[in-house]
């Protein structure tokens, strides 16, 4: 049962860093709302025409911001429902525990690739460079999580077919 206890406490972590990663995020597309029609109006028309746009760091912004968004609103839900799932601790709720962990996951790791392209052309400002490292971060600790998870998930097979 150690696999229960640290899936709880990485439920709750990630549950606290999504929630960080979705009030970061949500700032920086209303400020980018917020200041894109004077920003873009004097660009060009290629990127005047560019609906990702954002008056801020550079042309990975956009993309970043807004995975970064669903990730964070994806994740803080599924370590929120993780923690009624994993608390109960049978076959059925580990399962759809270890789904929705993945799909989290997945998504994580694909706000996590835009992250790393805008540290790699540079020019962010502080506030993405937090939503960037707490993007970083987060991919990590869900990793470990659907790791113990899917842990779980094996134990609870074992114990059911009586191999433990």
């Amino acid at each position: 049962m150690a696999s229960k206890s640290a899936a709880l406490i990485l439920s709750v972590l990630n549950l606290v860093l999504y929630f960080i990663v979705i009030v970061i995020a949500s700032w920086a597309v209303n400020h980018g709302i917020q200041r894109t029609r004077e920003t873009a109006s004097v660009l060009s028309t290629p990127a005047h025409l560019f609906p990702m746009y954002f008056p801020m760091g550079n042309m990975a912004t956009g993309f970043f911001v807004i995975f970064a968004l669903i990730a964070g609103v994806v994740g803080f839900t599924t370590s929120l429902t993780g923690l009624q799932n994993i608390s109960k601790w049978n076959a059925s709720n580990m399962y759809a525990a270890a789904m929705s962990s993945m799909t989290t996951w997945a998504l994580t790791l694909l706000a996590m690739g835009f992250a790393c392209k805008e540290i790699q052309l540079g020019w962010t400002d502080s506030n993405l460079r937090t939503l960037e490292i707490i993007t970083i971060i987060v991919s990590g600790t869900q990793l470990l999580s659907t790791g113990i998870i899917h842990v779980g998930v094996s134990e609870i097979i074992s114990y059911r077919d009586g191999r433990v």
